[in-house]
């Protein structure tokens, strides 16, 4: 473990990391063009869940850096990472149960936000936040959840429609269970600057 976290104080591990999540970003908000086409313009932010979590990694990465802080982006990419990581492994394996199939898509889409869900552990040393960050956050969530689950605008998942109730229930706890995560392990700032 102590290696692990080493190798996130290295200045060419963190580049790696970035080039590896700016191409999933982009890949991510590639395999949701189709729903994209058709999402009214005012949604199309919180269509897009798990590319935007990992836009507010890379952002965060720049900002590690660069030598800055932006508790904003902290706390964002924290919870963000968690809830889409482990909402997307959910499906996927629910998705593997429904259909009796196991497709290489579906087990690169489990691996990948796995990875992302770890990610924001591996982050922790770096992360500081402020209380009006984690209310924005909070705010961000459970916004993306009503969202997605009252106007519905939630991932495609064709073979998981008849459960969307559920699972936006499953959402919505999720959003609980990353802002406590949030508070009790994300250390908070006094500083002035940390905005």
């Amino acid at each position: 473990m102590y290696k692990v976290i080493e190798l996130m104080y290295n200045k060419w591990f963190l580049v790696l990391l970035l080039i590896g999540n700016f191409i999933g970003t982009i890949y991510g908000y590639y395999w949701y063009g189709g729903q994209l086409s058709s999402t009214e313009w005012y949604f199309v932010p919180f269509v897009p869940d798990s590319p935007t979590a990992t836009l507010f990694l890379c952002i965060l990465i720049v900002l590690i850096l660069m030598n800055k802080k932006w508790g904003l982006i902290d706390a964002l990419a924290f919870t963000t990472l968690i809830k889409y990581g482990v909402w997307a492994v959910a499906m996927n394996l629910l998705t593997f149960m429904e259909t009796g199939f196991v497709s290489w898509i579906g087990l690169m889409l489990v691996a990948s936000h796995s990875i992302m869900a770890v990610q924001a552990f591996l982050f922790l040393p770096y992360l500081e936040i402020k209380p009006v960050h984690l209310y924005i956050t909070a705010i961000w969530l459970f916004h993306n959840d009503v969202i997605d689950y009252v106007y519905g605008q939630y991932p495609v998942y064709g073979q998981l429609a008849q459960y969307s109730d559920h699972i936006g229930y499953f959402a919505f706890w999720l959003s609980v269970l990353v802002l406590v995560l949030l508070y009790q392990l994300v250390p908070r700032s006094n500083s002035l600057t940390n905005d």
